[in-house]
């Protein structure tokens, strides 16, 4: 789809577009012209999308940012500009002027192009200038290249396929309209430092060195989270920033080491107040950037409900396939698996894959994928004939009663061809398991192909602590500034932590995405000072890391809370793309690495000697990268 068939129906694409002609290289775009101008001499800038030789006429379709134009070069009239177009290479930039013509459409002939918008038009050129002239193409750009690595390394070229210049415009129409939203609510944009401290946010930090503090550093930001806090503090109270983040972590599709977030902060706020916002900004996003209607305001589940029913804190609700409690069947059970699992103070949870038979690989793939998730094996049955016990094929079978296996029928509505699958243990982590079985099996059922439903919703209620066993200490599961339902304020306040305590924390899902999250905060001196005693910091380091935040708290601090979402993955799920790398201009690869640029790179000595830093690799990283390095010059 061109972009101007992606952005019909936009208020603002035309003067989008009439931004590109208002310069002397050109009269109209590649796009804009229609049998109105048949007869106009025009003026043309652009790349040679294609070449065409038809009986000694050349046909190039000149392509631009808006779209495509049709050029038509006939040797009888100016032989050696039919040559000069002949000769021109593909993605040759070049200038042309001619006169519209309408394109022949008879009975008996159609030259029309009805997939382009220019279609009913050509344009008989009577100049032609190479602007700048292309070389060898390391790959074509009409095709799907599979290389992605290929595609990074020449990310310039890869940037002018059409799908590629849809990501972007699609990129900076959500950005414009979460922008103008967010404006006209009364919402400032204020940039925060880029440079800061280093402080336990849950990922490791990209550290900068300082030249002029020796031995000392900056952390680049994993989000603006105290900053839009003392933002609040300091009277803005409604703020927000197209925020840049950095996390050193392992990297996937929908992570990058670097990346942006919608921040939103405000203060005299509820999370009522939040929902309403970014419902009505995510409505007229969708709208205004592929022109949907969703429906508001979305429906909302607890963190307990949704790890309870799907196994997932952003669940994924366009299948039903929900997780069951089977526990009081198999309470008593000679099936020690399940019995003792129970007596121990956990569960037993089931899901039914409906119509799902499994081959062996599908099982070995599954249970390496419950294994994968904490369990020691996965039990399951296969129900060939739900009314003949012979018919529930299974090595656990034999160690079910008739009765047990009437509840089961009954409480999972299992019918023939139906595929059970068991968890049994501690309640979240039977959950988890089940939830990663499930949605395993719904991609080898192929469940959700074709499927373009949007559901959007809130998950709220999340737990305020979570228990790290390495560590032997209760951690933030969002962050330690999050606040604490009403009712569990006090508990922290005396001490009386446990994983029971609720967050004031809310995260909105797309179709099994968490798009953002966000929290009310802390706003009382008091009780962040129990928060951060809560997570086992000391007197010392909650000053250090944390005592500009708390001496800014004794000066009337008012009740704030915000949200992030993240824009990337936001544009990426719009623009129903498979990485947010498809919508990054200039993405790291799955190895944190910039092909095109060759970064990460080694420093210049003089650079590391300005900051008093010394490289010390260990002997075998060392030989390592020598020997890789030595193979790619000889490769090379």
């Amino acid at each position: 789809m061109d972009a101007a068939a992606f952005f019909s129906g936009s208020v603002a694409f035309p003067y989008f577009l009439n931004i590109l002609i208002m310069n002397s290289y050109r009269t109209h775009t590649c796009d804009e012209l229609r049998p109105a101008h048949v007869d106009q001499v025009v003026t043309l800038v652009g790349w040679v999308d294609t070449v065409r030789d038809h009986g000694g006429v050349i046909f190039i379709d000149l392509r631009d940012r808006a779209g495509k134009t049709q050029v038509v070069f006939h040797p009888e009239i100016d032989a050696n500009l039919a040559n000069q177009a002949e000769a021109l290479r593909v993605e040759t930039v070049i200038q042309v002027s001619g006169k519209v013509v309408r394109r022949l459409k008879t009975d008996e002939i159609d030259a029309t192009n009805p997939d382009l918008a220019t279609g009913e038009i050509e344009v008989e050129a009577t100049s032609l200038t190479v602007l700048n002239p292309a070389a060898v193409l390391p790959f074509q750009l009409d095709r799907n290249i599979a290389n992605e690595d290929i595609r990074l390394k020449y990310r310039f070229l890869d940037l002018r396929r059409p799908a590629m210049q849809r990501n972007m415009i699609l990129r900076h129409r959500i950005t414009k309209t979460m922008r103008d939203y967010l404006d006209e609510q009364g919402f400032l944009e204020i940039e925060t430092p880029i440079l800061s401290k280093s402080t336990p946010e849950g990922a490791r930090d990209f550290l900068v060195p300082s030249r002029l503090t020796p031995g000392a550093f900056y952390a680049l930001p994993q989000a603006p989270q105290q900053y839009k806090q003392l933002l609040m503090v300091a009277g803005m109270e409604r703020y927000f920033q197209v925020a840049r983040c950095f996390r050193d972590e392992d990297l996937r599709a929908d992570r990058q080491p670097e990346f942006t977030q919608i921040d939103i902060e405000a203060s005299f706020i509820t999370p009522e107040d939040i929902y309403g916002w970014i419902e009505a900004m995510l409505k007229r996003v969708f709208k205004e950037s592929v022109g949907r209607d969703i429906v508001t305001p979305f429906p909302r589940m607890t963190w307990h409900e949704a790890m309870d029913q799907y196994g997932s804190d952003k669940p994924e609700r366009r299948f039903e396939m929900k997780i069951t409690d089977c526990s009081d069947i198999f309470a008593s059970s000679d099936f020690r698996v399940f019995s003792s699992a129970i007596s121990s103070g956990g569960v037993v949870k089931a899901i039914n894959a409906k119509g799902f038979n499994p081959s062996v690989g599908q099982v070995d793939s599954l249970t390496q994928t419950a294994i994968e998730a904490g369990a020691k094996g996965l039990a399951y049955i296969k129900v060939r004939d739900v009314n003949d016990r012979d018919g529930w094929k299974s090595p656990i079978t034999k160690r079910l009663t008739d009765a047990e296996i009437e509840a089961l029928k009954e409480r999972l509505n299992i019918e023939s061809g139906d595929c059970v699958f068991f968890a049994a243990g501690a309640w979240e982590q039977s959950c988890t398991i089940l939830g990663r079985v499930r949605l395993a099996c719904a991609d080898f059922m192929e469940i959700l192909k074709d499927n373009d439903e949007v559901d959007l919703f809130w998950v709220n209620r999340f737990p305020l602590f979570g228990w790290d066993e390495e560590e032997q200490r209760f951690c933030a599961i969002h962050h330690p500034f999050t606040r604490p339902v009403p009712e569990d304020v006090e508990k922290v306040l005396k001490g009386e932590i446990s994983t029971d305590i609720c967050a004031e924390a809310y995260d909105v899902i797309f179709n099994g995405n968490e798009l953002g999250g966000g929290s009310i905060r802390i706003h009382e001196k008091e009780l962040q000072d129990a928060t951060f005693r809560a997570l086992g910091l000391d007197d010392a380091t909650i000053q250090e890391q944390f005592g500009h935040l708390l001496a800014a708290f004794s000066f009337g601090a008012p009740p704030h809370g915000g949200l992030a979402l993240g824009l990337d993955r936001v544009v990426m799920l719009i623009g129903k793309c498979d990485s947010i790398r498809e919508v990054i201009a200039f993405p790291k690869n799955n190895r944190g690495a910039d092909l095109m640029s060759e970064s990460p790179a080694p420093a210049e000595p003089n650079q590391l000697r300005d900051v008093h830093i010394q490289v010390k690799l260990p002997e075998k990283l060392r030989q390592k990268l020598e020997a890789e390095k030595a193979a790619a010059e000889q490769q090379a």
